[in-house]
């Protein structure tokens, strides 16, 4: 089982690994687009007020510009570790098991997805930016990933693969027969401001599963059995908060 996080846009600063290297992440046949992002990220940088602008920086945002001008010198620390955050909080990665960690990967705007102890740096870059490239066009990041994302999701032999990424991350490599969950109050209201946390709580449960979950259904068991109200509902899993 394989179970995609979302990332999140506050980070964990410092680290105490060694600066990044894109070909040492999980599934290599994304580094290519890496690197043309990371070098796009790093050459924007060099124009603050250009990459305040595209990446929709306010003023008490301007030091993200200096963190991705230090992408490839900054140091770096396991992806789990690294985003913060109502699901990172929920997830509580620092306490799971190395088996339950390995089962976590993150989808990221700049690196595609990354296994839960893929080694990166702090960096700012949303899935909703347009980064302008070095010929001066500016396309989604959407466009940048294309199939690829999908691609590696789909060619590994993930098993079952849980997404618990949120729109504009699943819009970036769509998994075909990926498990999805909502969050819904006991009115059957879709949930915001709890999603997060609820997903968090989820995903951790699934993590630390005893034995190989490989279905929907199996999913679903797991869940209630760490105390979630959850149900399986066109294909995914619904979590009710409690009243």
């Amino acid at each position: 089982m394989l179970i995609l996080l979302p990332p999140s846009e506050s980070k964990s600063t410092g680290g105490s690994g060694a600066p990044l290297d894109l070909a040492g992440l999980s599934w290599p046949e994304l580094t290519d687009v890496r690197r043309t992002i990371a070098d796009d990220l790093v050459a924007l940088s060099a124009d603050r007020d250009a990459a305040m602008a595209a990446l929709k920086l306010g003023p008490k945002l301007a030091g993200e510009v200096d963190v991705n001008a230090a992408l490839f010198t900054s140091p770096t620390m396991p992806a789990l570790d690294r985003y913060t955050g109502v699901l990172y909080d929920a997830l509580d990665a620092a306490n799971l098991s190395p088996a339950a960690r390995s089962r976590l990967a993150v989808g990221s705007a700049l690196f595609g997805v990354v296994g839960g102890e893929d080694m990166i740096p702090a960096y700012r870059l949303s899935g909703g930016s347009k980064l302008p490239g070095a010929d001066g066009a500016a396309p989604t990041m959407r466009a940048r990933w294309g199939r690829a994302i999908t691609e590696a999701l789909t060619g590994g032999d993930h098993g079952l693969i849980v997404d618990l990424r949120s729109g504009a991350y699943m819009n970036l490599g769509k998994v075909p027969g990926a498990v999805m969950a909502t969050v819904l109050t006991t009115e059957g209201k879709v949930v915001s401001h709890f999603n997060k946390h609820h997903k968090g709580l989820l995903a951790r449960a699934l993590a630390e599963a005893a034995g190989p979950v490989g279905s929907l259904d199996d999913a679903v068991a797991v869940a209630r059995d760490a105390g979630l109200d959850a149900k399986a509902d066109d294909g995914g899993i619904v979590v009710t908060m409690p009243a």
